[in-house]
């Protein structure tokens, strides 16, 4: 059975930091890329951090480059999003998803809310 588990989630003032974790079960994981994504109330779910099969390579949106930083430990089946310097507009539901090739699979996400 394939799970994928996040955890790390919750309420932290306005440059604060998170670190959110995946758990992986039911699959190899360290075939897979991995990614972290978040979505908004009334907004489209969007991609915020990549991380290749082996950790090789990461990729970040814009607006989190230089705030967080992905990675994984695949002794571990793991990943991680380290959240530094959180600002308001990072609240949002934060959901792992790992894939290769054409097989997707999601978590159920973590909430993070960044106020004051």
């Amino acid at each position: 059975q394939v799970q994928l588990v996040e955890s790390g989630g919750g309420l932290v003032q306005p440059g604060g930091s998170l670190r959110l974790s995946c758990v992986a079960s039911g699959f190899t994981f360290s075939n897979y890329a991995m990614t972290w994504h978040r979505q908004s109330p009334g907004k489209e779910r969007e991609l915020v951090a990549a991380i290749t099969g082996g950790g090789s390579s990461t990729n970040y949106v814009d607006s989190v480059k230089g705030r967080f930083t992905i990675s994984r430990d695949d002794a571990k089946n793991t990943v991680y999003l380290q959240m530094n310097n959180l600002k308001p507009e990072d609240t949002a539901v934060y959901y792992c998803n790992a894939r290769y090739f054409v097989t997707n699979y999601w978590g159920k996400g973590t909430l993070v809310t960044v106020s004051s």
